[in-house]
């Protein structure tokens, strides 16, 4: 990696550069007054101080040349360590090996054992020049540009991670933290110290340690926990009140520093418990890169990551199709932005509109169709039921009959958990979808796929966002019901198996993701609150709302007869396809067609005849 050199690095190297060469004249002349019984009249008869002045410039000039290669000159002081230790005393050995030659072979006529009292001597005297700057600051009070208190702090780990947090706050200027303890669930480590802080208990001791030492704030710096600890962990460290920050599990250690600003507050997400989804990026690359993709609905939230995952993975050619103009702006100028050599095609229309939908694959021939556009949100699509049949189904309907048309290789369908004995009319209609994707899979080369998931975390219109505002805003946060639960994963990982999925496509599967443990929406509101300072139905209440139409207490990600097998993926499974009769959706779908085409009051009475699961009452308990 190439150096940058400026002004003041090369003061602060010519000024180290200085220091060592008066080290190096002390420690010569040091090595012989030891050598002599400390008698400077014998160092002076003997003539050994002549000779010694004499090669001093070359013993100096030698140790810079040895210096500059072990990077002794690069390290920075305040957080010189054991590594920078080791070459001060290699580089010193090299010296003093070179030097003991040319005493033994009088070429420089010194005392034999000069050349030992010299490496001795200049060890400790450029150790300590090293060294003295990190303990100064160890010892002197920290300025600071403000006037803050500095906050009791409870730290958690006592791994490398949090014995470098733990330096950072006690010599950075930008801290305002003062650690006072440290927890640790190694029990042996319990009573020693780091850094003159100690280890006081395990992670059951967290909220009582918190009340005893008055903590205001506690930092986790366990950045290697499994997802399931930093959980449990998090959720103990809720009880104290106390604010919390966390140590990301990413996080890269530079020149031995670990910077404060990497801490962050804990998010919704830290207390998911959730592992880190996986994929095989090289089975993912190998049928993307190259090949020309279309993203329906590639503004939205699923839609704009499916765009920036695919544009990772090299293809020819990016078209994103949105009826939204600017959420497909966003998306094209930060895809301009990150990969300026991908061609990158953007479109605005409906996939509702065939002849829209067929000019583009007319011209296009998009290879592979990642279809997700959509109408999703629950409540609005039971007040406006056609609306959801003509973009949903009609609008899946047309894009998948253009695939088969123009010879597509890969169709996938982005489905949702709510198709499974659905309650409402968003659900049911993403049932037809995947029985259209069935349908045509049956009948054309193309391989037409669903992948159904439960809900993202983050996307638009998700209770996250919304919790945010209502807390903003003082409260209250609504909750349906205190009993419900959903499934959650984050945006990137749902779209990174959903490309994964896409890789193992055959023909007319339901993949299904495997969305890990149910979360309470209670439970997650609650820790909302708690992560931006307040108390639950103290400073913000929480208001139970009732069920929406539709909508029920749990969602489910298989039917009852569909079986289920695994994949070299063990967060993706297969639902195996039903049996159904083709010709008879055929002829409903017209019939659907020509009603929601009409804004027909019986739309759901079709509905319900096309997906027999699906029930509509107003409530589901």
């Amino acid at each position: 990696m190439k150096i940058r050199w400026n002004k003041q690095k090369i003061i602060r190297v010519a000024l180290l550069m200085l220091v060592d060469i008066v080290m190096s004249f002390l420690a010569g002349f040091l090595a012989l007054l030891i050598r002599l019984d400390f008698s400077l009249d014998s160092l002076i008869s003997s003539g050994y101080l002549n000779i010694f002045l004499h090669w001093a410039p070359v013993f100096a000039a030698a140790l810079i040349c040895v210096f500059f290669p072990l990077k002794l000159y690069n390290s920075l002081w305040e957080f010189a360590s054991v590594d920078e230790l080791l070459h001060i005393l290699i580089a010193v050995f090299i010296l003093n090996g070179i030097l003991f030659v040319t005493v033994a072979l009088d070429w420089i006529p010194l005392p034999l054992s000069f050349p030992a009292l010299n490496a001795l001597i200049l060890s400790l005297l450029t150790t300590v020049t090293r060294f003295s700057y990190r303990m100064l600051r160890s010892f002197l009070p920290k300025e600071s540009g403000e006037n803050a208190s500095q906050r009791r702090t409870m730290l958690i780990g006592a791994g490398n991670a949090g014995m470098f947090v733990l330096r950072e706050f006690q010599t950075s200027v930008n801290s305002h933290n003062h650690v006072v303890c440290v927890i640790d669930d190694d029990d042996s480590k319990r009573g020693q110290y780091i850094r003159n802080v100690k280890i006081v208990g395990n992670r059951n001791d967290i909220v009582r340690i918190a009340d005893e030492y008055h903590i205001e704030e506690i930092v986790f710096a366990i950045p290697a926990a499994p997802a399931k600890d930093r959980k449990e962990i998090l959720k103990i460290c809720q009880e104290t009140g106390c604010r919390l920050k966390i140590l990301p599990g990413i996080f890269q250690l530079a020149n031995g520093e670990v910077s404060i600003q990497k801490i962050r507050d804990v998010d919704v997400l830290d207390l998911l418990g959730r592992d880190s989804v996986s994929v095989d990026l090289s089975q993912i690359a190998e049928y993307l890169q190259g090949k020309t993709v279309l993203v329906t609905g590639g503004g939205g939230s699923i839609g704009s990551e499916l765009c920036r995952q695919i544009a990772a993975h090299e293809p020819q050619k990016l078209i994103i199709f949105d009826i939204y103009e600017n959420n497909a702006y966003e998306i094209q100028q930060e895809l301009r932005r990150t990969y300026p050599q991908l061609e990158l095609i953007t479109l605005i229309g409906s996939v509702r509109d065939t002849e829209r939908v067929e000019s583009i694959f007319d011209i296009y021939r998009p290879e592979i169709v990642f279809h997700a556009a959509a109408h999703k949100h629950v409540p609005l699509m039971e007040d406006s039921p056609n609306e959801a049949i003509k973009n949903n189904v009609f609008g899946t309907y047309h894009v998948a009959k253009a695939a088969d048309k123009y010879g597509v290789n890969t169709f996938v369908l982005i489905s949702t958990d709510k198709a499974v004995n659905p309650t409402n009319i968003m659900g049911a209609s993403k049932r037809i979808c995947e029985m259209i994707v069935q349908m045509m899979a049956n009948a054309s080369k193309t391989k037409f796929v669903a992948v159904r998931f439960g809900n993202v975390l983050g996307s638009n219109g998700s209770v996250i966002p919304l919790f945010k505002k209502q807390i903003e805003e003082g409260g209250p946060v609504t909750v349906t019901h205190p009993d419900i639960i959903r499934y959650f994963m984050t945006i990137p990982e749902a779209v990174s198996l959903v490309l994964q999925a896409g890789a193992y496509a055959n023909r007319g599967e339901i993949f299904v993701l495997d969305m890990g443990e149910p979360v309470h929406i209670d439970d997650l509101a609650r820790n909302l609150i708690r992560l931006s300072g307040f108390e639950p139905d103290v400073d913000i209440e929480i208001k139970y709302t009732g069920l929406r139409p539709g909508e029920k207490l749990y969602e489910e990600m298989l039917m009852d007869e569909e079986g289920l097998r695994s994949t070299a993926n063990h967060l993706i499974h297969i639902g195996q396809p039903l049996q159904m009769d083709e010709e008879k959706l055929r002829r409903q779908l017209v019939l659907l067609e020509d009603a929601c085409n009409h804004n027909s009051d019986g739309i759901k009475d079709l509905v319900s005849e096309i997906v027999a699961t699906y029930h509509c009452p107003a409530t589901i308990h």
